[in-house]
């Protein structure tokens, strides 16, 4: 018998498990796969855009609804009476089999064959089917399934989630409209012109999360360790976790410190964007840290327990562009017979389109060691925010032009992955995405045809965006380094700075004057 926590709200559970250990491992997939945070964004958001209802379920005693794909017997115990010291076949997937998560994918798999649901592409655990809703409109119905947890965008969730059932049996309590979701609160928005937006609260996880740490520290480690007073802003003034020398942490309080980077980096997940900048600091020192990186988690901590209010509202409205600060212009003669591929397999296009926007930035040399920069950029399909990074760049640029370079060459492939799946999940994408950067230099080289590389050094990444714009996939203009959202996402920000950038990303962190 296995005991454990559960990550999303820290409940405890106790399961049967078979001796996978034991077993050799399948030459295939031995996992189950689940559908991508950045996939549940977007389909929250189009979910809102068409005016589309939304159920949540869990699948009761998932695993074991599956057949086994291995052959495994066992010798039954005195627990089975008269049958004690027969041999047994294992006929379902156990949890601890090596097979069973697969096996459980596979399973489910057929559930939406059968009901009609095509896998998408650009994300395997994404089922999509075209439906009609009662105006007669013609949308894409998703299920998105993250192992045992599924997410139905239906115009009649109830029928769909009645045809699951007839196939896996699900927990009767979790049917319905969603209230929590994966560790967060789930919950409608209405706004003043009486637009809906679907809102992520993981304020419960936050605070449960806090208690956690205090009780731990409280119980061990001798009084060494304890949450600051005062957690107004994540980080103590002017640290740098890269310069820190203080005594590296014992064996255990070191695997506890990777404990802890771990949950932040899940509140990261569910929307705690506020916090990202500083996780990614503290996660690059999880091989070896120190007493000092230890108290700036706990610091973390503190600034949550004060802070543990926020919301994620994925806004469907469409955003107001401002074209006229991009500049479309020839590229033929430098990019002749450049255009964006588009998945020939894709969907038809069903309901309203939406804009991608992306605001990029750079934090040049950062790093007072290594001297490397940081990449940070953040992405809207219409006011929804669905997708962010804060990265240390994997090269040391000597100048802040290429920096933002690569910054702008990371940020432009990911939004063509976010293009394409859109069009996978037959979502259809209006004109090309608007791509905001404070670097004037780099605008320019991007915006302009006849401007020149003067540094090869970032001809990749000069002509990948350049190619970008060339095609349409993109446009980029500048933007004032204080309305430059991705500057959240670069360093670490302190005061009114970062109170005006968090405000208009999250709501609820900071309370009303």
């Amino acid at each position: 018998m296995i005991f454990d926590a559960k990550m999303e709200d820290f409940r405890r559970k106790a399961r049967l498990v078979a001796g996978g250990h034991v077993t050799k491992a399948p030459a295939t997939l031995t996992y189950a796969s689940v559908v991508s945070r950045e996939t549940q964004r977007i389909a929250l958001l189009i979910a809102a855009l068409n005016d589309i209802d939304i159920w949540a379920a869990d699948v009761l005693n998932a695993y074991i609804t599956a057949p086994c794909r291995e052959k495994i017997w066992t010798t039954l115990g005195k627990e089975f009476g008269d049958d004690c010291g027969r041999k047994a076949i294992v006929v379902r997937a156990l949890y601890g089999l090596k097979s069973s998560g697969a096996a459980f994918r596979a399973h489910l798999a057929g559930c939406m064959h059968e009901m009609g649901y095509v896998s998408c592409p650009a994300d395997p655990d994404l089922w999509l089917k075209e439906q009609t809703d009662r105006k007669g409109r013609k949308y894409y119905s998703y299920i998105l399934c993250y192992v045992d947890d599924l997410l139905v965008v239906h115009h009649n969730p109830k029928r769909i989630m009645d045809r699951i059932n007839s196939f896996l049996p699900l927990k009767t309590d979790s049917v319905g409209p969603p209230e929590m979701y994966l560790g967060a609160k789930l919950k409608r928005k209405t706004f003043e012109d009486g637009t809906t937006a679907w809102g992520l609260s993981p304020t419960k996880y936050v605070q449960q999360a806090v208690k956690n740490v205090e009780t731990f520290l409280k119980n061990n480690l001798e009084g060494r360790f304890s949450l600051p007073k005062r957690g107004n802003k994540p980080f103590p003034c002017d640290y740098a976790p890269e310069e820190d020398v203080t005594p590296l942490l014992e064996p255990g309080v070191a695997t506890y410190y990777m404990q802890l980077i771990g949950v932040l980096r899940w509140m990261c997940e569910l929307g705690r964007i506020d916090i990202c900048t500083e996780v990614s600091m503290l996660s690059s020192f999880a091989a070896m840290p120190r007493e000092g990186h230890l108290e700036a988690t706990l610091h973390v901590f503190s600034y949550l327990k004060s802070r543990s209010n926020s919301r994620l509202i994925f806004d469907p409205k469409e955003p107001n562009v401002g074209e006229s600060d991009f500049v479309e212009c020839d590229w033929s003669d430098f990019y002749p017979g450049t255009e964006e591929a588009l998945p020939p397999n894709a969907p038809k296009p069903l309901g309203k389109g939406v804009t991608l926007r992306m605001f990029v930035d750079s934090d040049h040399a950062g790093d007072k060691v290594s001297r490397r920069s940081r990449t940070g950029f953040v992405i809207f399909l219409n006011y929804g925010m669905i997708d962010w990074l804060s990265k240390k760049q994997s090269t040391v640029e000597t100048s802040v032009f290429g920096a933002e370079f690569c910054t702008m060459k990371h940020g432009i492939e990911n939004l063509r992955g976010i293009r394409y799946k859109l069009r996978m999940m037959g979502v259809p994408v209006k004109g090309p995405s608007y791509v905001y950067g404070d670097n004037m230099s780099v605008v320019t080289n991007v915006s302009k045809p006849e401007s020149t590389l003067r540094k090869k050094s970032n001809s990749i990444c000069y002509h990948a965006v350049r190619e970008a714009v060339a095609m349409g996939e993109a446009l980029v203009a500048h933007i004032l380094t204080k309305k430059n959202l991705a500057d959240l996402f670069t360093k670490v920000l302190y005061g009114q700075t970062r109170r005006f950038l968090v405000d208009r990303m999250l709501w609820d962190v900071f309370p009303s004057d």
